[in-house]
């Protein structure tokens, strides 16, 4: 009889696809009414007016599309590229941050039009009652293709920045945890817990670019118009600094840790999960 603590714990590429898919559904659409609340929080016309309580699942059609093919994509490249550095195990750190972080880059990629879409349908930009699909269309017809990814530098720069605080973090308490334990690999609930705890740090820190990405994402000023009406992202900065006060690049940072921290849980959780089913069933086979 075969057990999971015999298995390879490497995934093959299918293997990180299919999981990866499973789990970030799972995550986004479970946790989707807190990130509505951060949304709002963050937005520049205020919470209230962007729809406070209101309609909390607003924008939730778009994450369906998106959610699965992003976290699937994120995972293939990461795992794929982690299994395969050419760097030494002494740089292992190393190797995580750069895996995930070329990860990121490809998952936006899928993740960002989806994005634009659903920040948009949660504030109610185009007016109450608007679906994701309503949204989409009000997008390409005012900015055409390229409007779906505005805001795609400032992802990167959150996005960058967040992994490569939360999977070096993560792989770090596995690896303390398994010599804990002295058990390879971990439980997924024990997988969750370092998700969870890895995912709530860079959350918080991270929160002032998760602003700034929410605020280029909701600019309704048209693209290709004249270049001075776009301002630059230190410009962006300044502004909410100098006008709305240090407090407002850190609005939203209580339920985006919230909401990270738990999601981090489910989405390494299941994940690990969905990995060592996969890898048990293939090992299975005749």
């Amino acid at each position: 009889m075969t057990t999971s603590s015999s298995l390879n714990p490497r995934p093959v590429f299918w293997q990180s696809l299919a999981a990866g898919g499973l789990a970030g559904t799972t995550v986004d659409l479970l946790f989707f009414p807190i990130d509505t609340l951060k949304t709002r929080l963050q937005a520049p016309q205020g919470f209230v007016q962007a729809g406070g309580f209101r309609g909390i699942y607003k924008g939730v059609g778009s994450v369906g599309v998106g959610s699965a093919p992003g976290a699937a994509v994120f995972f293939a490249t990461y795992d794929t590229l982690k299994q395969h550095s050419p760097l030494p195990e002494s740089m292992v750190s190393v190797t995580h941050v750069c895996s995930a972080s070329l990860g990121e880059v490809a998952a936006c990629l899928v993740r960002v039009p989806t994005e634009v879409i659903k920040t948009r349908a949660q504030t109610s930009i185009y007016g109450p009652g608007q679906s994701s699909l309503s949204a989409a269309r009000h997008v390409l017809a005012s900015d055409g293709f390229h409007g779906l990814y505005r805001g795609f530098g400032t992802t990167i720069m959150r996005e960058i920045p967040f992994t490569s605080i939360q999977f070096p973090l993560y792989e770090l308490l596995k690896t303390r945890l398994s010599v804990y334990t002295r058990r390879k690999p971990l439980y997924p609930h024990e997988a969750a817990v370092c998700g969870s705890i890895a995912g709530g740090i860079a959350a918080a820190t991270t929160t002032p670019l998760d602003v700034l990405k929410t605020r280029v994402m909701l600019d309704m000023r048209a693209l290709g118009a004249q270049s001075t009406t776009m301002p630059s992202i230190a410009t962006r900065f300044r502004s909410i600094y100098v006008n709305e006060g240090p407090s407002a690049l850190f609005a939203g940072v209580l339920p985006r840790t919230i909401w990270i921290s738990a999601g981090g849980a489910v989405f390494l959780g299941v994940y690990e999960w969905a990995i060592g089913g996969l890898t048990i069933n293939v090992a299975s086979l005749p």
